[in-house]
Parts: structure tokens; sequence; C-alpha cells
């Protein structure tokens, strides 16, 4: 009998090494599981994922957050790690991190939301940079990586391991010379006018981090021959982004460019990790040296649909928005302006550090957007393996709660503390706004990358209209679709929500309903030659 056993599965054995991985799209309907005891297995198997990588680990990558850009050193604990005396950072030139911004248009004008962060980058010998950027590897050295590779990670560290600049003011200088090219501009022109200096009335915070809203005057420029260049066009006149270059003064390190939106047209408000990018953030390793190392790499052909987005509808502004912290957002901009259309920029303030506040974040900057421009429609746009992402997207879509007044001014500060974002929502409820979203995209990352051994959430969809949000696989399954009209749905795209916790091993969700996921090759080989050896065995 154990002969014939082990025959059978010396059989199987290069079946299941030679079977390939069905197509993603191809799924059979979902059929109920009779072995309810399987729902307690599946739930003990997440359990080992997640502790398997680590409790400093699992909280952040259960929750769609890249854990090696956790925990970050900051201010002092850089300086005095380092050994670098104060006579020496001193001479250090002052650099800053000024984020591409939006500004609406209000009965005031054009108001701007300007923030970013002041910094010092010491000078930081190879040798130990080298050793520093060995922490963040995962099974390899940098001295193992290719020379191109070698730079990208020293260059990453150099910009962890900085010295944020508290009680700074900062000057924004605002100048009309954006260079747009047609085929990247987003929807977006050059402003006409506008050219001013501001500067901000509250310094820089603990961490460095600046933020506030930004009254422009309508100025303009005077020719040689005594001529108007023109003004800035009202909000209320024009469907057109305008943009306009802003500078910190005092360096040459902070230069950026503010979109000008107007109240009406439709902004993609767009998750950027294993999105527009490939990170792997559910795979550590992967994920590491993706962000250290690798280049920066488009998922699969998504940059074709931005672009065909962009070119198709000219009121189309795009903002970006993740909660990678400030120190390593540079990489990120380099690879989403060379990429994708030219947008605005939201990322996490170095005061969010573990995962609550982390998450608390996205889901303020979500609403700020919202609240800054309640006439505005929105197509929102990330993946499953963010639990913020999945949470916060449909509640947007419900219910939308206004907290801000039209005009935003200096004096009430923008930049949000965790204490801000743990206020009793009811004590913010003015208004609501409902219908401001036309679409949710959201990649469902398991069913295209087998490593992806995380559940995620689908009970905040239940009662939307299908119509209005689609889980896709691929970039092309975003083809053809009339999303302005609102039709978001592919129907070539089976949806098998359950409405409940989904992604479950052996094709299970919460809700006792089998997922429709595809079963890898191997895992289904396997079960099948258990099924033959258990009849052998009769």
């Amino acid at each position: 009998m154990a002969l014939r056993i082990c025959t059978i599965l010396f059989w199987l054995l290069p079946v299941a090494l030679a079977l390939p991985s069905p197509h993603p799209l191809v799924t059979p309907p979902p059929t109920p599981v009779q072995r309810r005891d399987l729902l307690s297995d599946a739930e003990s198997y997440v359990n080992g994922v997640i502790s398997g990588l680590g409790s400093d680990v699992s909280g952040y990558i259960a929750s769609g957050v890249p854990q090696f850009f956790q925990d970050l050193p900051t201010g002092t604990a850089v300086q005095s790690s380092l050994g670098i005396n104060e006579k020496d950072l001193a001479a250090t030139p002052t650099q800053v991190l000024n984020l591409p911004a939006y500004g609406n248009w209000t009965n005031a004008g054009w108001n701007v939301r300007v923030h970013g962060n002041v910094y010092k980058m010491p000078n930081i010998s190879e040798s130990k940079l080298d050793e520093l950027a060995d922490i963040f590897l995962i099974g390899t050295s940098i001295k193992d990586l290719p020379p191109a590779e070698q730079t990208q990670a020293r260059n990453l560290t150099a910009e962890i391991f900085v010295v944020q600049q508290s009680h700074v003011n900062v000057s924004i200088q605002f100048v009309n010379n954006v260079g747009i090219e047609p085929q990247d501009d987003g929807g977006a022109t050059n402003a006409v006018g506008g050219a001013q200096v501001i500067r901000l009335l509250e310094e820089t915070t603990d961490q460095g981090d600046y933020g506030t809203w930004l009254v422009l005057a309508n100025t303009t420029t005077i020719n040689a021959n005594g001529s108007s260049s023109g003004y800035m066009m009202p909000g209320n006149e024009t469907s057109r982004v305008q943009s306009l270059n802003m500078y910190a003064t005092g360096t040459d390190s902070g230069n950026s460019t503010v979109y000008l939106v107007p109240p009406k047209g439709v902004t993609v408000i767009s998750d950027i990790d294993d999105i527009l990018r490939v990170t792997k953030i559910w795979d550590p390793k992967e994920g590491l040296l993706n962000s250290f190392a690798h280049p920066f790499t488009p998922w699969l052909n998504m940059p074709d649909i931005y672009a065909n987005w962009s070119s198709s509808f000219r009121d189309f502004h795009f903002h970006y928005l993740t909660t990678t912290p400030e120190q390593v957002t540079r990489n990120y901009m380099d690879f989403i302006f060379k990429t994708y259309p030219l947008g605005s920029f939201d990322t996490r303030p170095l005061n969010f550090s573990d995962v609550s506040a982390t998450l608390s974040i996205r889901k303020f900057l979500l609403d700020l957007v919202f609240e800054t421009f309640p006439e505005r429609k929105f197509i929102l746009v990330g993946d499953t393996s963010n639990s913020d992402v999945m949470k916060a997207y449909p509640q947007v879509r419900n219910l939308h709660l206004l907290s801000y007044v039209t005009v935003h001014t200096q004096t009430e500060g923008l930049f949000p503390t965790p204490e801000l974002l743990t206020r009793s929502p009811n004590k913010k409820l003015t208004k609501d706004y409902p219908g401001q979203v036309l679409c949710i995209f959201l990649r469902n990352s398991s069913s295209t990358d087998s490593s992806d051994r995380f559940p995620y959430n689908t009970a905040g969809f239940k009662g939307l209209p299908q119509d209005q949000y689609m889980f896709f696989n691929v970039p092309d399954d975003l083809r053809n679709l009339d999303i302005v009209g609102g039709k978001c749905h592919n129907a070539s795209v089976k949806q098998n929500v359950t409405f409940s916790e989904q992604g479950l091993p052996f094709g299970l969700s919460k809700s006792g309903v089998a997922e429709t996921r595809p079963m890898p090759g191997l895992w289904a080989t396997l079960v099948v030659g258990f099924g033959l050896v258990m009849l052998a065995m009769m």
C-alpha cells in the first residue's frame, strides 16, 4: 500500500511543477462551502502569516503600510547617532522639501495649500552610508548590488538620515514659468500672472514640517514695453487647471509646482505603491529591494491608462496621496512625474509614526481634498493590500463631512496633529456632500500575485451601486469605461465580492462563501493528489 501511495505522488510531481497558473480573469462561479471548520483553519493560517513576520512588522504590513518606512530616525536622533556636532551641522546648507500643492478658488481669490519640510543633510561618508543602507536590506548587502542600485540605496539612505529644522520661517516665491509638455500636462495650463513672494506666518514644527493656506494676489507681469502679460484666470471662468512654479527662498532644493484647480471638474486621487509602481509591500524583502535598490518600475501598463485619461479629459486634476513619510518622497515624486500625469502630492508628515496615526492621516488628507472641492467629482484608485484605502474609499462615497470654511487662512493653520484626528466626528460635521465619487477602482493584488497572502475587507462596499466601483486584475480592465458618466464596472471582470473579509486561503471569506480566486497550480495539484491518495488507501 505504501509503495502504491508513493508511486501516485511521484507520478503527480512533474504535473504539479509543470502546471501553469490559471489566467486571473477566468474564475468559476461561487459555490457554498460545506466544511464550516475550514474557516477557523483559515483564520489560524492568516494569523500565522502575520505573526510569522514578527510583531514589529505585522501591524504595518497587515494594514497595507510599508514597514520599512516606519520609525525612521529624525532630528536630534540622527545627529547624535552619527556623532555630528552643532558647528558642522550649522555649516551644512538648509534644504527644503516643497511638495506639489493644489489651490482652490474662493471668494477671496486663489487659495493655495503649501506644505513641506525643512532639513539639513549632514555629510556622511560612503562607508557609513553603506553601513546604514545594509540595515534596510534583507538577505543581501549593498556591496552585492549592481553599481546603479548601490547609488540609489546610498541616496535614499542619505535622505532618511537628515536633521529636520524646527522654528524656521519659510517664504514661498510663486513664478509663472512652468514648462508644461503636451504629453504630460494632466490637463494643466501655464498660469498667466500670479508672481509674488509670501512669508509663512507660522514657524516649522519640531519635526521641521510646515503647512498652511496662502491667498494669492492676482498680480501681473509688466513687460519691457510697459504692457501687461495678463492675470490668472478666475476659477469660476475656466475649467482648466492652471499651474505656477513655487520656490522656497534661500535654497535651490525647494522648487515645486502648485495646481490651481477650478471648483468644477474631475479629480483623480491615486495611491502609488502596488497600483502605480511595483512595490510588494506584503513581502518585506522584495519591498525593501524595490524601494531602496531596484529602479522604480511601473505596474504593467498603468501609465497608458493614466495618459489616456489625461489626454481624453482636459479638465482632469491628478492628486497623488501616499502614506510614505516625507524623507523618502523625492524618489516617489521623481518617478511619478516621469511616468504619470503631473499633479499635486500628499504624503505623511513626520509626527505620524504608529499604525493608527498613519491610517488616520490618509483619511484626514482624503477628507481635506473633498472638503476643499465640494463641487468636483472624484475617481479613487488604490489596491486591496491597503486596509485604510478599503475603509476610506467607500466611506467618502457614502457620506462626506465638511469641516473647513470656504476660505482657509494662514492663521487657521493646516498642519494636522494626532490629537486633531481623534476628535469626535460630530464636532466637525457641518454639511454633507453626497454624490461626489464617480468611480472607485481597486486592484485585486492577490489575484495576480500569489505572494500577497493577506486578506482584505470588502464590507464597506455593501450597498454601493456596482456601476460605481470595480475590483480589477490588470490595467486593461479599465479601458473603454465611461468614467465621467459614472459607469465604472467592466462587465467582463468578475467581482466575486462577499462584503466581508476576503483573500483567505481555500477560497474562503468570513461570510462563509467561497471566493473564486484562482488556486495556484501546485497547490491545486497537491489537493488532487491528496484525494487520489485517499482513494488508493480505501
